[in-house]
C-alpha cells in the first residue's frame, strides 16, 4: 500500500523481530510494545496491528489503545467476553477504533454472496449450513493451551462461521445455541464440535468445526437456503427460482481459493487502514465482538451442560 509505512514491528524474540524488519525493509524492531511506546518513534504511529496469541490481546489493546493508537487486532478479540468488554470500554473511553480481523467478511466471494442475499435474489433466508475441517498447524500449540487460547476449535474456527453468517443475515439476535465439543486428541481444548444456532426471524444456523477430523486436505463451505433460491461458497455459485426452474446466477470470473484467501487479507487491511483516515465506517467493532463473545460462551456452556441454551427470549 503505497500510502502505508510500517514504522516498526515487535516480537518478543528479538532475532525474530530483527529478522523480519530487515526482510521487510522496516526502520525499527523492538521486544516489547511498552519499548515501542516509550520511543520516539510512537508519535509517527497512528494504529498498530496485534497478531499474537489470545491472552495478551487485551493488555496489548489497551496499551496501545491509551496511547492513542487505533488498533486491528486478529480474532477471537480475546479469551472471555469479559476481556472484550473491557478493550471495547478502552476504545470508547479513549475515542480509538478498535476492529477485529475478520477476514473471511473480506473475501471477494463472501462480499459478493452478501449482496445477492441483500438484494433479496434467494428471497427469504432461512437455513444456513457451514464448516471449517482444517489440519493444526503444528507451529500454533499456544491454541492447545487453555490459558493462552481461551478455548479451542470452537475460538479457533467456530467464531469465524459465526461471524460470517452474523454478518451475512445483518446481524440478527441469538436466541438459542445447541452444542456438543470433543477432545479426541487434546487434554486441555476441544478440537471439534459443532453447534445449532436459532436466530431472530426463524433463521436456523448450523456448523462443523474441527482441528482432526479423519479426512484429507481442508474443507471450508457455507450454504444458504432461501424461499426464492440458494447460494454456495467455495467455490461460489448462486441459484435462483425463476418460473418454477432454478436458474445459475454464479458471476463468470470464478478465483482460487489460495487467492481468496490472500485477497481477504489485503481487502481487510484496506479497509482498516481507511477506516483509520475517517474515509469508511469502521466495522467488525469491540463492541460487536464483545457481544458476539457472550454467544461463543453460551456455545460452550451448552456443550458442558449437553442441553439447549437460551440466549434472548422474543
Amino acid at each position: 500500500m503505497a500510502d502505508v509505512t510500517i514504522a516498526a514491528v515487535v516480537d518478543p524474540d528479538k532475532r525474530k523481530a530483527q529478522a523480519v524488519a530487515a526482510r521487510a525493509h522496516i526502520p525499527a524492531s523492538f521486544t516489547s510494545l511498552d519499548t515501542l511506546l516509550s520511543s520516539p518513534i510512537a508519535e509517527e504511529i497512528q494504529a498498530i496491528d496485534i497478531c499474537t496469541p489470545t491472552d495478551s490481546h487485551r493488555p496489548l489493546a489497551i496499551a496501545a489503545m491509551e496511547a492513542g493508537k487505533d488498533v486491528l487486532v486478529e480474532k477471537p478479540i480475546a479469551r472471555t467476553a469479559k476481556e472484550a468488554r473491557e478493550m471495547a470500554d478502552c476504545a470508547a473511553k479513549y475515542g480509538r477504533k478498535l476492529m477485529v480481523g475478520m477476514n473471511n467478511r473480506f473475501r471477494p466471494d463472501t462480499m459478493l454472496l452478501k449482496s445477492f442475499i441483500e438484494k433479496k435474489e434467494l428471497g427469504k433466508v432461512f437455513y444456513m449450513k457451514s464448516g471449517w475441517l482444517k489440519q493444526q498447524s503444528s507451529i500454533a500449540t499456544w491454541q492447545q493451551q487453555q490459558e493462552k487460547s481461551g478455548g479451542g476449535v470452537i475460538l479457533d474456527l467456530g467464531i469465524v462461521m459465526l461471524d460470517m453468517a452474523m454478518w451475512l443475515l445483518n446481524y440478527p439476535e441469538v436466541l438459542t445455541v445447541s452444542a456438543a465439543s470433543y477432545k479426541q486428541y487434546s487434554k486441555t481444548v476441544e478440537d471439534s464440535a459443532a453447534f445449532f444456532v436459532r436466530l431472530e426471524g426463524d433463521v436456523t444456523f448450523t456448523t462443523e468445526i474441527s482441528w482432526t477430523f479423519q479426512r484429507e486436505g481442508d474443507f471450508f463451505y457455507l450454504n444458504v437456503f432461501g424461499n426464492d433460491g440458494a447460494a454456495f461458497i467455495n467455490p461460489l455459485k448462486v441459484m435462483k427460482r425463476v418460473g418454477g426452474q432454478l436458474i445459475n446466477l454464479t458471476p463468470a470470473k470464478a478465483q482460487t481459493p489460495v487467492s481468496l484467501y490472500k485477497k481477504s487479507y489485503e481487502n481487510e487491511l484496506r479497509y482498516f487502514i481507511n477506516a483509520v483516515k475517517g474515509i469508511v465506517p469502521l466495522v467488525s467493532t469491540g463492541q460487536e465482538s464483545a457481544k458476539r463473545m457472550s454467544v461463543v460462551e453460551a456455545i460452550y456452556q451448552s456443550a458442558a451442560k449437553k442441553k439447549e441454551i437460551v440466549i434472548s427470549k422474543k
